[in-house]
């Protein structure tokens, strides 16, 4: 939000920010009026979701995390469906960082390559990696004319940790209690403690070499139905 404020007084456009209050355990009364009261004296406005369901959804499950992600997925798609009445002129952006797709590059050695081949990948090992693979690149322009944009997708956590305490942004001080189940979480505490850092197109060119990364036209073909609900 920071950089697109700045950006949208220099190239003159408006954007929205929506944020899932979910698990509800993050998102007090008191956590969503102290970020709203720093971006609106900013210009900037936040409107936050509910996903009408409690952390008891999700608390019991094996991998709380992959529930999470469809709930807001379902809230994303529905949400867009109601109010977006221009395709061709939507921009999603989404808050994907370096590490992640570090990350996953990890996670997709570890459960789909390395593994006993006779034990098999499974469905669910596939499509993670379908939709962990399209967050490789930057910018996909789908068929409907909408566009997704990943702008920290270059930039180590290290770097983006950096930028908020320069700029005194606020975010969220719950934590997550399910943080635990999220491979990606896991690791980003590895490169943290080790002092890891990346290099965007290190990391892209090991994906499409040795992890037999999609095509990026595997993407911008699908249909926005599936995309958001299946793939996003």
């Amino acid at each position: 939000m920071d950089f697109l404020l700045r950006a949208g007084k220099e190239f003159g456009f408006d954007f929205e920010a929506h944020a899932s209050a979910y698990p509800v355990h993050r998102y007090t009364d008191a956590e969503k009026k102290r970020i709203e009261s720093y971006w609106q004296k900013r210009g900037g406005n936040v409107k936050w979701h509910s996903m009408e369901k409690t952390d008891d959804y999700i608390k019991n499950e094996a991998n709380p995390c992959l529930l999470c992600q469809k709930l807001r997925k379902r809230m994303l798609k529905k949400g867009l469906a109601e109010s977006v009445l221009d395709w061709e002129g939507l921009v999603i952006i989404i808050c994907h960082t370096l590490w992640d797709i570090a990350s996953y590059s990890v996670e997709h050695m570890l459960t789909d390559i390395f593994p006993d081949p006779d034990g098999g990948l499974g469905p669910d090992k596939s499509k993670r990696f379908i939709q962990t693979a399209q967050r490789f690149y930057p910018v996909l322009k789908m068929k409907e004319g909408y566009m997704v944009f990943r702008p920290m997708i270059k930039y180590n956590n290290t770097d983006i940790q950096k930028t908020i305490a320069h700029r005194g942004i606020p975010t969220l001080s719950i934590p997550c209690k399910f943080k635990a189940f999220s491979p990606k979480r896991i690791m980003e505490e590895y490169y943290e403690k080790t002092g890891l850092r990346f290099e965007y197109g290190r990391i892209f060119d090991f994906a499409k070499k040795s992890l037999n990364l999609p095509d990026i036209s595997a993407y911008t073909s699908i249909k926005k139905e599936k995309y958001l609900l299946e793939v996003f």
